[in-house]
């Protein structure tokens, strides 16, 4: 039989909570909390301005707003663009407590009239939330 004398005891004791507690706590771990999430033509000290489905393409540029009410840890998202359901291009946007709002944005040429849509995601690549929409003449 192991015999640990009284005085390692008490200076193990804290380690071997600390490894009980780790796998307690795992689970636990809070997400942020997309409050709000539009495509829009413009913005303004972080203000969405004509926010649209539909986007003419003399527009030039578009963005993806996205805006977090709680956010309980510095993380990040994606704002993964497709066009006719391909990958155009994926934007990592950081996220910061409490609150935080974040767009990305793209440069509209003649070939990008379509459908669209914008994923945003989580750090682990869940999908948060699709935006649709289209770019016409």
């Amino acid at each position: 039989m192991l015999r640990i004398h009284p005085i390692m005891a008490w200076l193990l004791f804290p380690l071997t909570m600390a490894l009980v507690a780790v796998p307690a706590l795992a689970g636990t771990e809070k997400s942020p909390h997309l409050a709000r999430a539009v495509m829009c033509e413009s913005l303004a000290d972080y203000v969405p301005h004509r926010v649209a489905v539909v986007f003419p393409i003399e527009v030039g540029r578009i963005f993806c707003y996205t805006e977090f009410d709680s956010v309980p840890a510095k993380t990040f998202v994606y704002h993964k663009w497709f066009r006719r359901d391909q990958l155009v291009t994926t934007k990592r946007l950081v996220l910061k407590p409490p609150r935080w709002s974040s767009y990305s944005s793209i440069q509209l040429r003649e070939a990008d009239k379509g459908p669209w849509r914008v994923e945003i995601t989580d750090r682990k690549g869940a999908v948060v939330k699709v935006l649709r929409f289209s770019v016409t003449d």
